[in-house]
């Protein structure tokens, strides 16, 4: 099978053009031994770059444990740039995900994403729960590196308050007026990424309840990404999630 490795901000997924349908994606096992680090490729996610009858393409995300994930905005970006490679489109497109059809466009490294509406998150124990597409809880706290990720996002990711299936955890802390340090525990990675872009819309968008601003600088461990966004009466519109996606490596791998 043959394979392109991407990264988006230090969240790195394996990407496979699947338009002929030939791959196995209903064999988890499979999924989860290539995003194995030590017995696989190595990656948070596997993502398939499929035809499309209303868009330019399909993208279908699977966690790095093999089951199918919801949306994941930093693979979304990862997909964009493999799929403008393989010419589907020009510096425009439109796609369909998980949570349905999406914009973007190329501009060398960088791409950017159109992320569905969000309603105004709701509190939910320190924080605040938002979905963006993936279900986030956001936590402000004066340190973020002062955080053990494992012990405390693993708790969290499994409280009552998000059964039945648990929820991605972030906590955030605040730099300056529109800017802000975030790290990520993700479900389905069960493990903190180096970024998470989902994740870091939330915080975005969180944010803007504290600081008023409609464009967020997030700084993560993988890189800076910028969010920008319209809201109104409760709901935001327009976002747009933006930062360098770069293609590593790619190769082929025995099934």
């Amino acid at each position: 099978m043959n394979f392109n490795k991407y990264q988006s901000t230090g969240n790195d997924f394996i990407l496979i053009d699947n338009r002929n349908l030939n791959f196995p994606s209903d064999n988890q096992s499979m999924i989860n031994k290539l995003c194995d680090r030590r017995f696989g490729i190595g990656a948070d996610g596997l993502i398939l770059i499929q035809n499309s009858k209303t868009t330019d393409f399909k993208m279908v995300y699977f966690n790095a444990d093999g089951s199918e994930g919801s949306f994941c905005g930093n693979g979304s970006r990862a997909a964009v740039h493999y799929a403008n490679s393989l010419g589907m489109f020009d510096n425009t497109c439109s796609f369909e995900a998980y949570d349905g059809l999406h914009e973007a466009s190329v501009s060398g490294k960088i791409i950017s994403v159109k992320m569905k509406n969000v309603q105004n998150g709701s509190s939910k124990l320190n924080g605040t729960f938002i979905d963006t597409g993936s279900p986030h809880y956001v936590e402000y706290v004066e340190s973020v590196d002062k955080i053990d990720m494992i012990t405390q996002g693993r708790t969290l990711r499994y409280d009552n308050e998000f059964s039945p299936n648990g929820t991605n955890i972030n906590f955030v802390e605040r730099l300056h007026d529109n800017s802000v340090k975030v790290r990520t525990y993700e479900r389905g990675v069960e493990n903190e990424t180096l970024s998470c872009g989902t994740g870091v819309t939330a915080c975005a968008l969180t944010s803007s309840q504290l600081e008023g601003k409609n464009i967020v600088t997030i700084v993560t461990k993988g890189g800076e990404l910028t969010v920008s966004f319209d809201q109104n009466k409760g709901k935001f519109s327009n976002i747009w999630l933006k930062g360098p996606t770069e293609m590593v490596f790619k190769g082929e791998i025995d099934l």
